[in-house]
């Protein structure tokens, strides 16, 4: 696959003192008292990134307990709360609802939508589902006129099928994303801040038909990747950044979304580190990384864990593992992290 290198130099890293013991997420504030650090309409923090997870995943766990069970375990609150959503659910729920409008603490949400698992991507765009597209729509305009982000079935590169007449080849892909978002923006929908969410493994990066995923500029206003720390990872560099030496071309996923995509956001929707059985400290060394390193990538605005004892390849809880839960907890009180308030509904 042809790619676009860039040169890349070192990027200057933000002035963010580290080390801090601050419990609650502050906002830099002026002498006036106004906070400097604001977020704009598609949500990008002018300082800093989101800080968020997807608590307690396959724990049984209802979502607002999940998520009060996982800020206490973690000893800070989230930006982001990130939720999962198929088919014909209509989103947010109840509960959702009422973390996202927490007086005490308020937060975004990151829903992951995949409209349908018996239609194809070109059955999509072609208009199968429009009338639960539009039903959703209706039910956002009701419900929800937050700001919020959305994501339409993640991670398409092992779900692409490039046989001819499948309905799930890239190009398919792409249409749909098109189609959904321009029939909830008909619709009445103007507060959902879509976002493209590439799977980061290298591996389909070097397929030829990778490039044409991507949706376009005009539907796509954040674009994400959901690296995991398994055996080839050992720091945050190598997470976000994964080569393989059978792709020699291959600059790792955030030096191609700097080149790629220079004016738009990223987001790690997901990450997460597995247990190593040989090395119980593993955790705790990685988690250290991403606070040493986190700074270097300013093009990062979002980092969400994925915080699952049975996560598909191995528990990513993030307390596990010999001194893990104090460096979590470090990292998610890191300043860096708590720059800039959660805009109030």
């Amino acid at each position: 696959m042809a790619l676009i290198l860039a040169a890349t130099a070192m990027l200057a890293a933000c002035s963010t003192a580290e080390g801090s013991n601050v419990r609650a997420p502050v906002a830099i504030k002026e002498a006036s008292g106004a906070p400097s650090c604001t977020a704009t309409s598609r949500l990008i923090p002018s300082c800093g990134a989101w800080w968020g997870l997807a608590p307690e995943v396959f724990s049984g766990a209802p979502l607002d307990q999940a998520l009060h069970s996982a800020e206490s375990r973690m000893g800070a609150a989230a930006d982001v709360v990130h939720v999962y959503h198929r088919g014909s659910e209509l989103f947010p729920t109840p509960a959702e609802i009422r973390l996202a409008r927490d007086p005490a603490r308020p937060r975004l949400l990151m829903v992951n939508w995949k409209p349908s698992l018996d239609h194809t991507w070109a059955e999509i765009a072609d208009g199968a589902l429009d009338a639960r597209i539009d039903r959703l729509a209706g039910y956002l305009r009701r419900t929800f006129p937050e700001r919020f982000f959305l994501t339409l079935h993640h991670e398409p590169e092992n779900d692409v099928d490039e046989s001819s007449g499948s309905g799930m080849q890239a190009t398919d892909y792409a249409a749909m994303f098109r189609h959904v978002v321009a029939r909830l923006r008909a619709e009445g929908v103007k507060n959902a801040v879509m976002v493209m969410t590439y799977m980061g493994a290298p591996n389909w990066a070097a397929e030829p038909w990778f490039e044409d995923l991507y949706p376009g500029d005009d539907v796509v206003d954040w674009v994400a990747m959901d690296p995991y720390a398994d055996g080839r990872v050992e720091d945050f560099e190598g997470l976000v950044n994964k080569t393989r030496k059978e792709y020699p071309d291959w600059p790792g996923f955030y030096r191609w979304m700097q080149a790629r995509f220079p004016g738009k956001p990223v987001m790690v929707a997901e990450w997460g580190v597995f247990e190593r059985g040989d090395d119980r400290g593993f955790k705790r060394a990685f988690y250290e990384s991403v606070r040493r390193q986190i700074k270097r990538y300013p093009q990062i605005k979002a980092l969400l864990y994925f915080d699952s004892p049975q996560a598909p390849r191995g528990d990513t809880s993030f307390d596990t593992g010999t001194g893990a839960d104090r460096a979590f907890t470090e990292l998610a009180r890191d300043p860096y992290f708590r720059s800039t308030p959660v805009p109030r509904p």
